[in-house]
């Protein structure tokens, strides 16, 4: 089969009404090689950077309530920083570059899930240029 490991995805495909904060960053700890009192960060296995970890919410309209808050896993060499809060929004919205998804059977489940990872987060680009997107139409704020 052509495909091996993380399957690049365009953000837009992921979350196509946007996401947003509703955590910080924190660093993705390795239960495995995690042992007593000394707590192991994980790493990437393809380039050894750091995993870090956010969670958003989706603002898909449609999305299952349960559905609603995904966590993102970032990998960096250092901890990311959330893009700075918009005026007058009471959450952070976001965007992540360089997105991958990797589909697995969630254990406890037995259903289809899906881990998500980027290499960066930023500010969405229509809220950087002073737009706002909505349902593929580009409004003037």
């Amino acid at each position: 089969m052509a495909i091996q490991g993380p399957i690049p995805i365009a953000f837009e495909h992921v979350f196509p009404h946007g996401c947003y904060l509703v955590g910080e960053v924190e660093q993705v700890k390795d239960f495995t090689a995690s042992t007593g009192g000394r707590t192991v960060f994980a790493k990437d296995k393809t380039t050894g950077e750091l995993v870090w970890q956010v969670a958003v919410m989706d603002a898909d309209p449609a999305a299952k309530l349960a559905q609603k808050t995904v966590a993102v896993k970032i990998i960096a060499p250092v901890q990311p920083v959330p893009p700075t809060p918009a005026p007058g929004l009471p959450i952070t919205p976001v965007e992540f570059e360089q997105m991958t998804v990797t589909p697995y059977v969630h254990q406890t489940t037995g259903r289809l899930a899906y881990s998500l990872r980027a290499r960066a987060m930023r500010a969405p680009r229509s809220v950087a240029q002073g737009k706002q997107t909505g349902a593929g139409k580009e409004v003037a704020a």
